[in-house]
């Protein structure tokens, strides 16, 4: 089925190119390998140098990289040859070129695309990362490129392929998009060492990833791993960054080589071509940032298609992905079909690609943060009916959220210079989309008679800072963008406990008071001296599904309708009886003398499970040993063992230092050490436990590198098996030691056992019934 329906596909797919950008100008050898160059460059949208400072050149020495002389020397190189060939992938760069372009230049390179010379790949703003992304953020990023290609170049010109070739492994739920976006293929650089391995052994370097477990083959899409990661074939390597010897042919020179520079290229072709299924092999010709002097590379590249071509033993021609995959298609050969993911990716057996999943948290939140904002945000544009070209827009985000989403980006894999770019190109589209939502809200309060509001935002709330809330008199505007009614709690920093809020029925809302913790005022510093949250009850004043409701809050002459709990010290000692909190779904008990969770009760079923949880740290490799001089690192998790240590030095892991019990909200206040607290909270109607926790400044004087886990111990028999999602979609299932298509080989039982959790992950006990869920508010691993 998979051979008709792709067949078909892929016809019209021929007949599109044939009609709209000519024909191809090669023919196809059946009898001999056939070699796709294909000319490409990776621009990296960030990552030691700012998105900015890569496109003009700035900084060269941080890297030598400059991606506006890429696309001036490539434009001009493919006017001199018609068989000329380049694919492009980071739209978040070519626009920037093409807006500097005249008007001809602009015709030219219109016609480079439409004759096929100029290929757009992927299309997106750039080449996301796909770990720590969320599936909407995801689709927005590829949204604002194609949606550049096609308004530019015409419909003709959507790419059909995948293309990410620098990613640290590689998500399902990636491939699945990719599918449903109508891509014919995916192709990428990097796989695990063995799993790689395998594949050239067995000649299975290209297969139909089945991405959705609910789409099933709707997600089918054809799937390569490239033979060299994405650079040139050893010694074929023709920028200025490479040490590789040109095309030397002039027979009346002493250092004539083509005879052997084809020896060389056949024998490479040969190499590769034994581990792929078909006689079409392809060669990826570049690298990161090449072709800033692209006359080096075509000018070596043409004498390469000639000379081996005049040999005769092989077939070499400038091509694309999707010209390859033509090629591949028309073999018509049947290749297995993945249904797992690509995670997580080693380069060695020591060497495992997985603390990207967690590093640098902060850009992580507020990333996703800024993904809600966006998607409120064009939620209103939308309800508006848009702006006119001088007004605010939501662009402004959405460009600044589509290079967050680079695999450099919101990786945490980026220089620190670079991660401060990211937030302030963050924040400026967030203070743009501000402007949006409080024009649409002030529409659609005129609309309703009201009176235009002068509307400000609390973008500090996750440290109880606001200084609109701390005045004491104020209205509440609170949107929803969800489809349903958001009737939940909303926390706000106050500098006075006696505060009133009422609703939209002009009557009291029930509001707590709790005191600012300790840990929140050391993060916070001197932004704000508010003592209070104040914690509002929305369950009798919903808000409507995507719509907003304006409360009032003033101070009172006493506190609030719900007293404020004064925490009672316990004077740095463990109390003797056990602490229980409650609401009407769960039952949350901690052990008095370690200060910690002891167990766990469903109160709707009656099921209670014990469960622990500490804080740990695993000390840092440095990279010194006799395995490998790999230290642990941004990309790189490797502990230097798989022993963990407590966060503190004293015998308990825990202590209760404050507990709250109030109608609405109770919490206890854990401290762990001084640089770690947490605080346990349970709401009132809310099916869910809410854990917050401090970490910071993490010591580093007693030259232990430290790698902080926060670990959940259950009595629950999960089989070595547990799940998490995968981009915020559907669920991966996980085994300890174990991968689905190769056997494991356990060099690194730490490292090699972690994966990427975007919103959830979860392990469940099949005989007990039961299942423990922990759901994230930020991508971590």
């Amino acid at each position: 089925a998979w051979h008709v329906t792709r067949q078909l596909k892929m016809t019209f797919f021929v007949i599109l190119v044939s009609c709209l950008f000519g024909s191809f100008v090669f023919a196809e050898e059946k009898d001999k390998i056939n070699v796709h160059l294909v000319a490409h460059t990776h621009d990296d949208v960030g990552w030691l140098k700012t998105v900015d400072e890569y496109y003009y050149g700035a900084d060269k020495n941080i890297q030598d990289a400059a991606v506006q002389y890429i696309l001036d020397t490539v434009m001009d190189e493919l006017g001199k040859n018609k068989d000329r060939k380049f694919i492009y992938v980071e739209m978040a760069f070519f626009i920037r070129w093409w807006n500097e372009q005249t008007d001809d230049l602009k015709e030219k390179v219109k016609q480079f695309v439409k004759n096929g010379q100029l290929e757009f790949i992927n299309g997106g703003w750039c080449m996301n990362d796909e770990a720590s992304t969320h599936y909407n953020a995801i689709i927005d990023q590829m949204t604002v490129g194609l949606t550049f290609i096609e308004n530019t170049f015409g419909k003709e010109a959507r790419p059909t392929i995948g293309w990410h070739i620098d990613p640290f492994g590689h998500s399902a739920v990636q491939a699945s998009l990719f599918s449903q976006m109508g891509f014919d293929g995916f192709f990428f650089g990097r796989i695990d060492y063995a799993d790689k391995h395998l594949r050239l052994n067995t000649s299975t370097m290209e297969m139909i990833w089945r991405g959705s477990q609910s789409l099933k083959e709707a997600s089918d899409i054809f799937t390569g791993v490239l033979y060299n990661g994405y650079g040139a074939p050893k010694g074929f390597c023709f920028d200025a960054k490479c040490g590789d010897p040109p095309i030397q042919d002039d027979p009346n020179l002493f250092d004539y080589n083509v005879d052997s520079r084809v020896d060389s290229f056949i024998k490479a072709v040969n190499d590769q071509a034994k581990h792929y299924s078909t006689n079409n092999i392809m060669m990826t010709m570049g690298a990161d940032f090449n072709y800033g002097n692209a006359v080096m590379w075509f000018k070596n590249l043409d004498k390469l298609i000639h000379y081996v071509n005049e040999n005769g033993s092989v077939n070499v021609m400038y091509s694309t992905p999707s010209i390859y995959l033509e090629y591949v298609h028309r073999a018509n050969s049947t290749y297995n079909i993945k249904t797992d993911d690509f995670f997580p990716y080693a380069d060695d057996p020591w060497n495992f690609w997985t603390g990207y999943f967690t590093s640098r948290p902060g850009l992580k939140g507020y990333i996703r943060r800024c993904n809600n904002h966006l998607q409120a945000c064009k939620q209103l544009e939308a309800i508006h009916n848009g702006f006119p070209d001088n007004k605010p827009s939501s662009m402004l985000l959405k460009l600044a959220m589509g290079v967050a989403q680079h695999h450099d980006a919101v990786s945490g894999t980026e220089k620190q210079h670079v991660a401060n770019d990211y937030a302030k190109r963050l924040h400026i589209g967030e203070v743009e989309c501000r402007d949006v939502m409080s024009t649409a809200l002030n529409n659609l309060a005129v609309k309703k008679d009201a009176k235009a509001m002068d509307l400000k935002f609390c973008e500090y709330l996750n440290i109880s800072v606001c200084p609109h809330s701390e005045t004491g008199n104020f209205n509440l505007v609170v949107y929803n963008s969800l489809a349903r009614e958001w009737n939940w709690y909303l926390r706000f920093p106050v500098k006075s406990p006696k505060i009133s809020v009422l609703g939209t029925d002009g009557k009291m809302l029930p509001v707590q008071i709790f005191c600012v913790s300790n840990a929140t005022m050391n993060v916070r510093r001197n932004m704000s001296d508010a003592k209070y949250e104040a914690v509002v009850n929305f369950a009798d004043s919903p808000i409507p599904p995507l719509g907003y409701s304006v409360f009032t809050a003033r101070s009172t002459t006493r506190s609030s309708r719900a007293n404020m709990s004064y925490p009672k010290p316990l004077k740095n000692r463990m109390p003797k009886d056990d602490v229980t909190i409650s609401n009407e779904y769960y039952q949350v008990v901690f052990d008095g003398k370690s200060g910690q969770i002891k167990t766990i009760k469903n109160v709707m079923t009656d099921i209670q499970t014990v469960v622990n949880q500490q804080f740990y740290w695993y000390n840092s490799s440095t990279g010194k040993n006799i395995n490998s001089s790999q230290a642990s690192g941004a990309y790189i998790f490797r502990p230097n063992s798989s022993n963990v240590y407590p966060v503190n030095s004293y015998g308990s892991n825990a202590k209760i230092i404050n507990v709250y019990q109030n109608d609405m909200v109770s919490e206890v206040h854990q401290f762990f050490t001084s640089w770690l607290t947490q605080v346990v909270r349970l709401y009132k109607r809310i099916p869910a436990i809410e854990m917050e926790y401090t970490v910071g400044p993490i010591p580093i004087k007693d030259k232990h590198g430290k790698e902080i886990i926060s670990r959940f111990d259950t009595d629950l028999s999960s089989d070595s098996v547990w799940y998490t999602d995968a981009n915020g979609r559907e669920m991966q299932k996980r085994k300890r030691n174990y991968r689905p298509t190769w056997k494991y080989n356990n060099t690194a039982p730490v490292a090699g056992n972690y994966y990427p959790v975007n919103s959830r992950i979860f392990i469940r006990d099949e005989n007990k019934k039961t299942q423990f869920t922990v759901l994230n508010d930020r991508s971590q691993g």
